[in-house]
C-alpha cells in the first residue's frame, strides 16, 4: 500500500506542476468531439462517452511501458534512445492533420477498432492518440519519476517497480482525465452547433500539430525553465517522508540484501547498524589491484572499508576525491580499506583509458571498480555522485553519507570503527583538507551542452540535436548558457562545425570546469578577469576555465576550435 499510495501522491502532484501545461489545451480540446462516419456529412459530432477514458487509457499504457522498458529495448535493437519519441511525434502530427480531415482519422484508428471495448462508434475511441502522447510525455522528474527511471534504465524491473510505476501514471492521469471530461462535456453543451462543433475540432487538431511541433523543437522545455516549478518542495516532502522513503526504495529494488540500509540515515552524527554489506556485483573491470583481480567484502572482514561511488568528471566528486584519498594514505596501515565505486553518468566514462587517466589525474591508489552496468550502484540504492558507506570489519554498514560535505563526521565514525576493530593500534593524527563544499544554491547547476540533458540555454530560437546556426542574445539570464556560430549537437555533447564558434556563460561559481574531448586550444575570456588559452588534447577530461583570483560571478566566454567536443560545465 506504501508504494501505491506514494505513487498516486507522486503521480498527482506531477499532474498539476507546470511541465503538464503543454498538453493540456490537446487533451482538453480532442477528446470531446469526433468525426463523423465516413460518407456522412463532414460535420462533427460530440464524442462517445467512453472517448476520454480511452485517451488517457492509451497515455498511461505506453508511458509505463516506455518509461520502464524503453532503454532496454532499443539498447538491445541498437536503435537510437530518441527513436520513440520521434515516432510519438509522427504519430501526433499525422492525428492533427487528421482532425483537421476526418476521414484521414477514421483510417488512422482503424487498426484499433478491434480492441475489447463495448462500442466503437462512428470516429474511434481515441486510444491510438492516447498511446502516442504517452511516448512523448515526459512529466518532471521528481523522485518517484527517477526511482522508476534508474530501475529502468539498468534493466532490474522487478514487481514493486511495475506498481510504482502504473500507480504513478495513474496519479498524473487524474488531472489529465478531468480535462478531457471537461472537454468532452463542453462539445455536449453544443451540441446543437455544428459549425462551433466543426471549428472547436479544427483547433484541436491545430493545437495537436503545434504540440508535435513543439516537442520536435523542444519548446515545452523553454516552458518550464520560464515557470517556476512549484510542486518541486512537495514532491521532496514527500520523498523525505518515512512512507516515501520506504516506497521509494522498494522503487529502487530493494532486495533482502540491501534492505537494512533504511536503517542509516543520510549525515547521521552517530554509528548505526544497517545490516549487511550488499555485495560489489557486476564489474566490469577492477583497477589498481594486483593483476586486476577482484575484491570480495568476505574476504575483508576484520578491515574496515569505505565504499565511495564516484566518476571521473563530476565536479561534486572532483572536490570529495582529495579527501578519500587523504583518507586512504592516512588510514590504510591502521586497517582501512577504500573501494571507489567508478558508476558514469555519461558514455565516455565506460572507458577504461579514460578512468584510468581520471584516477592518475587525482593521486587514486586505492582499488577502484568499474560499475559500467550500474549493478553495484543498484545493489546500494544509491542515487548520489559522490555517495560514501562505512563498513566495519564485521561487514555491517554502519554510516552512509551521500553528497558533498559531512567530511569530518565521516572521518570521526571512521576512526571509532578503526578504534573498535583494534583497541591496541594507534591511529594516526585526523587529516586536514580543506571543505571546498559550495553552499547550497550558491552556484549555478551543472551545466549540459547534449541535446539530451539541456536545461539551462538562453539563446534565441531553440536547442536542439543536429547542425544549427546560433547567435548570443542580447540580454542573457543568470546561470545560463548561449552558442555563439555553427555547431552540431549530439545526444551527450555539442562540437563547433567552423573555427571562431563559442559558448558564453553567465556564472556564478569561484571555480568553472568544462569537460572536453579532442584537440585544440579553448580561449577564455573572464568579464572583469583576465584572458586565458587552455589547451586540449585526447579523451574527456575535465579542465579549470575559471582560476583563483578571477570573480566569482559575470560572464565567461570561450571560443571552441573544430575538433573539440564540449560535454558540460561544472561549478564549484
Amino acid at each position: 500500500m506504501d508504494i501505491v499510495l506514494i505513487g498516486l501522491l507522486g503521480g498527482l502532484i506531477t499532474g498539476i506542476s507546470p511541465c503538464i501545461l503543454p498538453v493540456l489545451p490537446v487533451i482538453f480540446l480532442t477528446a470531446g468531439a469526433r468525426p463523423a462516419a465516413p460518407g456522412k456529412t463532414p460535420e462533427v459530432i460530440p464524442a462517445k462517452r467512453g472517448r476520454p477514458y480511452w485517451i488517457i487509457a492509451g497515455l498511461v499504457l505506453s508511458f509505463s511501458a516506455v518509461t520502464l522498458l524503453g532503454s532496454v529495448l532499443l539498447g538491445l535493437l541498437q536503435i537510437p534512445q530518441s527513436a520513440i519519441r520521434w515516432a510519438g511525434v509522427a504519430v501526433l502530427l499525422a492525428i492533427g492533420v487528421g482532425m483537421l480531415f476526418p476521414g484521414f482519422e477514421q483510417l488512422l484508428e482503424r487498426p484499433f477498432r478491434r480492441l475489447p471495448r463495448r462500442r466503437v462508434g462512428d470516429g474511434g475511441s481515441g486510444f491510438g492518440m492516447g498511446l502516442a502522447l504517452g511516448t512523448v510525455f515526459v512529466p518532471c522528474a521528481g523522485p518517484v519519476l527517477a526511482a522508476i527511471i534508474v530501475a529502468g534504465a539498468t534493466g532490474r524491473v522487478g514487481p514493486e517497480t511495475v506498481l510504482l510505476t502504473l500507480s504513478f501514471a495513474i496519479g498524473v492521469a487524474i488531472p489529465l482525465l478531468v480535462f478531457a471530461l471537461a472537454g468532452r462535456g463542453v462539445a455536449q453543451r453544443i451540441r446543437g452547433f455544428r459549425t462551433r462543433e466543426r471549428a472547436i475540432r479544427i483547433v484541436g487538431g491545430i493545437a495537436l500539430i503545434a504540440l508535435a511541433l513543439g516537442l520536435a523543437f523542444n519548446l515545452p522545455q523553454t516552458l518550464q525553465r520560464l515557470l517556476p516549478d512549484y510542486t518541486s518542495g512537495i514532491q521532496e516532502d514527500l520523498a523525505e517522508s518515512d512512507a516515501g522513503r520506504s516506497a521509494l526504495g522498494l522503487g529502487g529494488l530493494v532486495t533482502d540484501e540491501n534492505r537494512g540500509l533504511d536503517r542509516c540515515a543520510n549525515g547521521a552524527e552517530e554509528l548505526a547498524s544497517c545490516g549487511p554489506a550488499p555485495a560489489i556485483r557486476g564489474i566490469e573491470a577492477w583497477l589498481n589491484t594486483p593483476d586486476g583481480g577482484a575484491l570480495d567484502l568476505d574476504e575483508l572482514r576484520g578491515r574496515v572499508v569505505l565504499i565511495d561511488f564516484w566518476a571521473y568528471s563530476c565536479i561534486n566528486c572532483q572536490r570529495s576525491i582529495p579527501h578519500v584519498v587523504a583518507w586512504d594514505r592516512a588510514y590504510r596501515d591502521a586497517g582501512l580499506t577504500v573501494i571507489g565505486v567508478h558508476s558514469p553518468e555519461y558514455a565516455f566514462e565506460k572507458e577504461r583509458a579514460n578512468v584510468e587517466a581520471g584516477i592518475a589525474d587525482f593521486g587514486i591508489e586505492y582499488p577502484v571498480a568499474m560499475d559500467n552496468r550500474l549493478s553495484t550502484w543498484t545493489n546500494y540504492r544509491n542515487r548520489y555522485w559522490p555517495a560514501h558507506y562505512l563498513i566495519d570489519a564485521e561487514g555491517t554498514v554502519r554510516h552512509i553519507s551521500f553528497g558533498e560535505g559531512n567530511y569530518a563526521t565521516t572521518e570521526r565514525l571512521m576512526r571509532e570503527l578503526l578504534a573498535q576493530a583494534d583497541p591496541d593500534r594507534e591511529l594516526p593524527a585526523a587529516t586536514d583538507v580543506a571543505d571546498a563544499t559550495p553552499e547550497l544554491g550558491s552556484t549555478t547547476p551543472e551545466t549540459f551542452l547534449g541535446s539530451a540533458k539541456d536545461r539551462n540555454f538562453a539563446g534565441p530560437g531553440a536547442y536542439r540535436a543536429g547542425d544549427g546556426d546560433y547567435e548570443l542574445p542580447e540580454q542573457q539570464p543568470a546561470d545560463t548558457f548561449a552558442l555563439d556560430g555553427a555547431w552540431s549537437v549530439e545526444t551527450q555533447y555539442a562540437e563547433p562545425r567552423r573555427d571562431g564558434a563559442g559558448v558564453r556563460l553567465e556564472y556564478r561559481g569561484q571555480e568553472v570546469r568544462a569537460v572536453v574531448a579532442g584537440a585544440g586550444t579553448l580561449d577564455v575570456a573572464v568579464a572583469g578577469g583576465g584572458t586565458r588559452e587552455v589547451a586540449v588534447d585526447g579523451t574527456p577530461r575535465s579542465y579549470r576555465l575559471v582560476e583563483r583570483g578571477d570573480p566569482d560571478s559575470g560572464t565567461l566566454e570561450v571560443r571552441v576550435p573544430r575538433g573539440v567536443r564540449v560535454y558540460s560545465f561544472t561549478f564549484g
